[in-house]
C-alpha cells in the first residue's frame, strides 16, 4: 500500500513536470530523497514517461495523424514530397536520431552517474540560465512552418542532453528553438513531437529493468504512476501551450535555479546524500 501511494504521488509529479521546462527525471530524483523514499531508479523514471506521452499522443491525434499519413503518402507518391506534413515527418525522425543513439551508447552511464544529484542540481542551474537567455534574446521570427532540416537536427541535438536528469527534455529543445528564431508556441509544439519517439522508446527499452536490480518498484506501482502521469499530463499540455503564447519563460528560469540551488545547499549540509 505503502508503495502504490509513493507511486502516485511520483506521478504526479511526472505529470506536472514532464511538458514544464523544470526537468521532470531532475524532480523525480530529488523529491523521493526528500521525502526519504530513496532513488527510484531509471528504469521506474523512463517507463512512467510513456504515460506522459500517451498524453501527447492524445491531444496532438490529429496533428500526429495528419502528419504520419501524409508522410507515409510521400514515400510512394512525389506529388506529397514537398508537403509541410511530409517534411514535418521526417525532421521528428531525423531530430530523434541524435537521443536514440547517445541513450543506447550511454545506457549504464545514465543510469549510474548522470543520477548523482551534484549532477542534477548543476544542470538545473545550467540549463536555467541557458533559457532565460534564449527566452530573453529570442526573436520569435519563425513559425511552425518555417521549420527546417537545421533547425530539427539542432534542436534533436539539444534534446539529446536531457539523457542528464535535470536538463529538461523540453528545457534544451525550447531553448534551442528560441534561439533558432521560433516563436515560443512553435518551439514547445515541436518539443512535444519531437520527445515522442525518443520517451517512448526509452519506456520500452527499460521495460525488463522494472522490479530488477536497483529499481525500487515494481510492477504495480510502476503502472499507477503511469497512469497518474497520464492524467495530469494532458491537463498540463493545455496550460502550458495556453501559457506560452502569451507569457515568457522566465517564472520557470527563477524555480530552475532556486531548486538547483536550495539542493546543493542541501547536499553541502549533508541533508541529502548525493
Amino acid at each position: 500500500m505503502l508503495d502504490l501511494l509513493k507511486a502516485v504521488v511520483l506521478g504526479l509529479i511526472q505529470g506536472l513536470t514532464e511538458f514544464l521546462p523544470i526537468s521532470s527525471s531532475a524532480h523525480l530524483r530529488i523529491f523521493p530523497e526528500w521525502f526519504g523514499w530513496g532513488d527510484p531508479g531509471a528504469a521506474f523514471t523512463a517507463v512512467i514517461q510513456i504515460g506522459t506521452e500517451v498524453a501527447v499522443l492524445l491531444y496532438f491525434r490529429k496533428d500526429i495523424w495528419r502528419i504520419a499519413t501524409t508522410w507515409l503518402r510521400s514515400l510512394v507518391k512525389p506529388e506529397y514530397r514537398g508537403h509541410l506534413d511530409a517534411r514535418m515527418g521526417w525532421y521528428v525522425i531525423v531530430g530523434s536520431l541524435p537521443i536514440v543513439v547517445l541513450g543506447i551508447l550511454l545506457k549504464d552511464v545514465i543510469e549510474r552517474d548522470f543520477r548523482n544529484l551534484w549532477v542534477v542540481a548543476t544542470m538545473l542551474v545550467v540549463l536555467g540560465v541557458v533559457l532565460g537567455v534564449a527566452d530573453r534574446t529570442a526573436t520569435q521570427e519563425r513559425s511552425m512552418k518555417q521549420i527546417g532540416l537545421r533547425q530539427s537536427v539542432l534542436m534533436g541535438c539539444a534534446q539529446a542532453l536531457a539523457l542528464v536528469p535535470g536538463v529538461s527534455r523540453s528545457g534544451a529543445t525550447i531553448s534551442m528553438g528560441l534561439f533558432l528564431g521560433l516563436e515560443r508556441e512553435a518551439a514547445t509544439r515541436f518539443a512535444f513531437l519531437l520527445a515522442i519517439p525518443a520517451v517512448v522508446g526509452a519506456g520500452l527499452f527499460t521495460l525488463p529493468d522494472i522490479g530488477a536490480g536497483d529499481n525500487a518498484y515494481g510492477w504495480g506501482p510502476t503502472l499507477v504512476a503511469t497512469l497518474v502521469s497520464f492524467l495530469v499530463g494532458y491537463a498540463a499540455i493545455a496550460w502550458l501551450l495556453r501559457y506560452v503564447s502569451t507569457r515568457s519563460y522566465m517564472p520557470f528560469v527563477v524555480y530552475r535555479i532556486a531548486l538547483g540551488l536550495l539542493t546543493m545547499g542541501l547536499l553541502y549540509a549533508g541533508v541529502l546524500s548525493a
